[in-house]
């Protein structure tokens, strides 16, 4: 026997928080074994608590061993028992054991049981939602066999008469539940995976017990939450050569703050172990390998230890500062501040800068030859975050996050085809798919370049076609249009086809809008296979890597495993593929750097760099919120003997409190969390509080958030100027409608970019078209009212108004859903209109809709021509010419017509009144009116700007000289396009040509001369 493991059991050992816990440990057993023969170290077995734990220790005795070739011990993780391997043998421990169920079969099954008791739990459950219960049962399950609690007796008794009936449902729901199962696992032949492994652990103990093993055996860094493995520690302990070893117990804790530790502390596990085993605390020993003179990393411990310690403890915090300063009168050091040294808190403004931060840290550490450096996250998107930003550098680290499956190439293509069997004519759904870079459809790159870049603007930008024979047709009558080239609809119109052949088979599947989820996983592979099949018909890397093949298992299974599950409708089993894919991550693969590391909280237990970045210390996020459980209130669980969530809180704190104590570490938290503010780690809030007690700020790196903030900032920043560009005066327009004089009047460089320079804005995939679909039926209605009754109004006006109008607002491409409401204002404003039409034409003027009317004026650079399409003109029997003008929004004000910022209606005045309008002679001006038709009340709203006669002569006569004024002012090859020269109307008009000007850039940056 070693000198190390003498004397009688039970052996428990303890490595201090601030010690690296896997390098003390090898470097233990290295120097123990390595005099008794190289295979000394080889027979020894160690058992850690994580696969990711084990590989730390077989490097940390590379380390130990000064670089040289090692035979490690036999290393274990006690999460991942299976026969086969050592301590286990074929045939020995498992032999009564049946296999483990599959998690995806485990789930599918449990779904199986929830939707079949779906009237038990008064509840209608599509496939998504008996998922959702379904993991929740599942982890009720799983609690009941980690913690060996049998429910069935204790649930009878859990629901009194004065708590609400869904308690009394779920009650009764799990008593069925905790029958059906074990009575369906036995049917299957299989048991749940962590009944297994407690059983593995029961069986391992009794033999263990009955037949200790001779050589050496370690348990090392679990705190033996599972009662199972617990006992099975009590056993290691025990034996001839065995130990176990505690990660960081606090053997400073005061014995009145020790009695006090419960749950949520970081000591409460290895409390509760002790107990169960025994074992008084100061009967735990120091590591020998711990055993140094670590002053710094022996003060941090204790300020972390102290700034944990119970709430009930905290009273006195400023006698426990007396003291530890009195304790370091012998060193002449404040133990305070030599225990902060090396600590320091970063506060971020949110996520993204946060994971900036942390990888700024990580890739400065890799500037000294040897460093390490990790980052612990208990929040997997800001791990993954980190790893986005160090890949700008280069920089690979290797996480135990791994990747989201839903994120990688194919299970975003997976994700999008579900959806688009709900949605095929979604234009963002097939942009997406279209440009998806496992896409082919049977074409090589260069066809398939030009093929989707044809569809893509002719044919899915613009408002959303129903049908895929509305697209084709959409496409057909671009094919005379002189301004697209020879080609490029045909290649639109094959790549259309081509999409809807791939697509259309995912509706096989279904039968009165339902599937079985096995029929709908298959019709989605072979529909991904159509669409990564090049010309060849390979489908390429669709089923490659990591994640191709984590998706080919998730599909394979819900092919093969999903049999009982519920039916699902299209959108549903997008849902229900969503939420199963957000459950699975895949190892990224690849090479990462040897000296930098992401790590979950539990894995940085056991590790250690010489830099750690602790990250997420937001309550919510470290310690995360207790999760809801749909099934047992917390005096419930209390009832059956389950733990608490207070527990989840305490093991939380236990790791923040080992990582904490590195040598160099970097507490990293968030002022907000998605756009919402957030509140600190109520562990930084109590060591924040110690050191403000001691008189001591904590350390901070404001350098760090000034290299974060100023990364992408640039250098050298002026802002732009506001825009004036001067085109020659040949090249300036001496043609425009009085909407375009209106843009001129308050925006001159959007006429320069549409008039003269010729660009035009391109629609947007699946344009709401609302608004437009609304204004332009509106006049399609008036106007074939007034061509279908142009003396007469009917005595039935306002249903033929109405009909009129739905029939425009289906032809302008209203969305059927969107049909239903504007089918009842309708109604109202078809009421509205026919009285409007009875009172306006009761003297016998005529109506005109649609006319196109012009002038000429003499200007300094030439004749300069205005036009104009007046909705309405009504001649009266006294001679005036009445000029309406139809708005499905709000008309522009008294103030903004007088101005001249709205010069429609006015210069269409003008026109008239100097014969502009060649069929309707110079009448006198008449009214210049809006129309406000909405439908809502009121309806409809008449808003005269001029009334006929002086007032309306002069508006026009005011609105036409200062045309005069405005084209001889841009006439001058001096006078510049400037962008927004009526500022006040930045905000309720919004130009196109905004962001070509940079409006927020100029507008917002203070430099422009006399604004």
């Amino acid at each position: 026997m070693i000198a190390l493991l003498a004397g009688e059991g039970p052996r428990w050992f303890n490595i201090p928080a601030h010690r690296p816990f896997v390098h003390d440990l090898a470097r233990g057993l290295f120097d123990a074994l390595s005099p008794l023969g190289p295979e000394a170290l080889s027979q020894a077995v160690v058992l850690t608590p994580t696969r990711r734990g084990a590989r730390a220790l077989a490097d940390a005795f590379i380390a130990a061993a000064g670089g040289r070739a090692v035979l490690p011990p036999q290393i274990r993780p006690l999460g991942d028992l299976d026969e086969g391997e050592p301590p286990f043998e074929p045939g020995d421990l498992a032999i009564d054991l049946p296999a483990a169920i599959e998690p995806l079969r485990r789930r599918f099954e449990l779904i199986a049981l929830v939707k079949g008791h779906e009237k038990e739990l008064k509840r209608e459950l599509d496939a998504s939602a008996a998922l959702e219960l379904a993991d929740a049962l599942g982890s009720f399950l799983d609690s009941l066999q980690i913690e060996e609690v049998s429910a069935r007796d204790g649930l009878a008794d859990l629901v009194s008469a004065d708590l609400a009936e869904h308690w009394r449902v779920s009650r009764e729901f799990l008593e069925t539940a905790l029958t059906a199962w074990p009575a369906r696992l036995h049917e299957l032949g299989v048991v749940d995976v962590s009944q297994r492994r407690v059983a593995l652990l029961r069986a391992l103990a009794e033999s263990w017990d009955r037949r200790p093993p001779e050589g050496i055996l370690i348990a090392a860094g679990s705190t033996g939450t599972a009662p199972a493995t617990a006992d099975l520690l009590t056993v290691i302990a025990r034996a001839p050569q065995g130990a176990v070893i505690l990660p960081g117990l606090d053997e400073s804790l005061a014995d009145k703050a020790w009695a006090q530790v419960g749950e949520q502390h970081p000591q409460g596990a290895m409390k509760r172990l002790l107990t169960r085993a025994g074992i008084a605390r100061r009967g735990v020993l120091l590591w020998p390998a711990s055993d140094t003179l670590d002053t710094a990393g022996r003060w941090r411990r204790r300020v972390i230890n102290e700034a944990l310690r119970p709430a009930e403890a905290t009273a006195d915090w400023l006698t426990v500062i007396e003291t530890l300063r009195a304790e370091g009168q012998a060193e002449e050091i404040d133990p305070i501040a030599e225990g902060l040294k090396g600590l320091s808190v970063v506060t971020a403004r949110g996520e993204e800068e946060a994971a900036t931060v942390a990888a700024l840290l990580l890739r400065e550490a890799l500037e000294v030859p040897g460093r390490t450096a990790a980052l612990v996250a208990p929040d997997q998107t800001l791990a993954r975050r980190v790893a986005a930003k160090l890949a700008r550098w280069g920089v690979g680290a290797d996480s135990s996050a791994g990747s989201a499956l839903a994120g990688c190439r194919c299970g975003v293509l997976a994700a999008l085809v579900a959806k688009a069997a709900d949605d095929p004519l979604d234009p963002v759904t097939l942009l997406a798919i279209a440009k998806h870079p496992l896409v082919r459809l049977g074409a090589d790159l260069e066809t398939l370049d030009r093929r989707r870049a044809a569809l893509e603007l002719h044919g899915l930008r613009g408002p959303r076609k129903t049908t895929w024979a509305a697209l084709e047709a959409h496409l057909r009558r671009k094919t005379s249009d002189a301004r697209i080239e020879p080609g490029v609809v045909e290649d639109a119109l094959a790549f259309a086809g081509q999409l809807r052949d791939a697509l259309t088979r995912l509706q096989a599947p279904y039968t009165d809008d339902e599937a079985r989820p096995a029929e709908a996983a298959r019709t989605l592979a072979e529909t991904m296979e159509a669409l990564a099949a090049d010309e060849t018909g390979d489908t390429g890397d669709l089923w490659a890597g990591h994640g191709g093949e984590a998706l080919g298992r998730l599909l394979s299974g819900l092919m093969s495993e999903s049999d009982g599950s519920p039916a699902v409708s299209r959108r549903g089993f997008a849902d229900l593929l969503s939420r199963l894919m957000s459950g699975e991550s895949i190892r990224s693969g690849g090479a990462t750097h040897p000296r930098l590391r992401i790590l979950g909280a539990i894995e940085a237990r056991l590790t250690r760099a010489d830099r750690l970045i602790v990250a997420g210390l937001e309550e919510g996020v470290w310690p995360q919120g207790a999760a809801l459980d749909p099934f047992l209130s917390r005096p419930m669980r209390e009832a059956l003997g389950l733990p608490p969530p207070e527990r989840r809180v305490g093991l939380a704190a236990h790791d923040f409190a080992q990582a904490a104590c590195a040598p160099e570490v970097i507490l990293l938290h968030s002022e907000r969390r998605e756009g919402a503010p957030a509140v600190k780690s109520r562990w930084l809030w109590r060591l924040e509080t110690l050191a403000r007690g001691a008189g001591i700020d904590l350390p901070t790196r404001p350098e760090i958030l000034d290299w974060a903030r100023s990364l992408d900032a640039a250098t050298d920043y002026t802002p732009a100027k506001r825009p004036a560009p001067r085109p020659p005066v040949a090249d300036r327009p001496r043609d425009m409608a009085v909407t375009r004089v209106e843009a001129l009047t308050r925006d001159p460089y959007a006429v320069w970019a549409r008039d003269i320079l010729r660009l035009y804005p391109l629609e947007r995939p699946d344009e709401a078209v609302e608004a437009r679909a609304r204004g332009t039926a509106i006049h399609k209605a008036f106007e074939r009212f007034a061509e279908a009754h142009p003396v007469e109004v009917p005595s039935d006006a306002a249903a033929i108004f109405e009909a009129m109008y739905v029939t425009a607002l289906e032809e302008a491409g209203m969305p059927h859903e969107a049909l239903a409401r504007e089918s009842a204002l309708a109604r109202e404003a078809a009421q509205w209109v026919a009285d409007l039409e009875r009172r306006r034409r009761a003297d016998g003027r005529t109506i005109h809709v649609e006319l196109k009317g012009e002038l000429e004026i003499n200007a300094p650079g030439g004749l300069f021509k205005v036009n104009a399409r007046a909705d309405r003109i009504e001649i009266s029997p006294e001679g005036y010419g009445h000029i309406l003008d139809y708005k499905t929004g709000k008309a522009p004000s008294q103030k903004v017509v007088d101005t001249g910022f709205s010069p429609q209606l006015t210069l269409t005045a003008a026109i008239l009144a100097y014969g502009g309008f060649p069929t309707l002679g110079r009448p006198m001006p008449g009214d210049l009116t809006y129309l406000e038709v909405t439908g809502r009340k009121p309806a409809g709203r008449e808003e005269t700007r001029a009334a006929a006669g002086e007032e309306s002569e002069a508006a026009a006569r005011t609105a036409l000289d200062g045309l005069g004024k405005l084209v001889a002012r841009f006439d001058d090859p001096a006078q510049p396009y400037l962008s927004r020269s009526a500022p006040q109307f930045v905000k309720t008009h919004i130009s196109d040509y905004d962001h070509l000007a940079r409006v927020f850039e100029w507008s917002t940056s203070g430099d422009e001369e006399g604004e």
